[in-house]
């Protein structure tokens, strides 16, 4: 296993989330495709901290990237319920007056 073939599939794990998150309509889906994106960068920088400079630091940073990313999901599955609850509805296009 090599740096060029961890970031190449870092690479093809944000691209497959940034379709997903940009093509679908789905609150749910979205928050999906945004978490394939967050682990896409997480692994980025794991193979980099595994490569490059295998001190405890980066090990460290990661569990306080994926503790932020396990709030953030949490924060965006309460506003899905939330949503679905009020409009009984589950697509973006519906909360577009939530902005204010």
């Amino acid at each position: 296993m090599t740096l060029q073939l961890v970031l190449l599939v870092a690479a093809a794990l944000f691209s497959v989330g940034l379709y997903g998150a940009l093509s679908q309509q789905v609150v749910v889906m979205v928050m999906m495709g945004l978490e394939l994106m967050l682990n896409a960068v997480i692994l980025a920088a794991a193979g980099f901290w595994w490569f490059l400079a295998p001190v405890p630091d980066g090990q460290t940073l990661l569990l306080v990237v994926i503790a932020a990313m396990t709030i953030e999901m949490a924060a965006g599955f309460a506003v899905a319920l939330v949503l679905h609850r009020a409009r009984n509805t589950d697509m973006t296009d519906m909360a577009t007056d939530l902005e204010q």
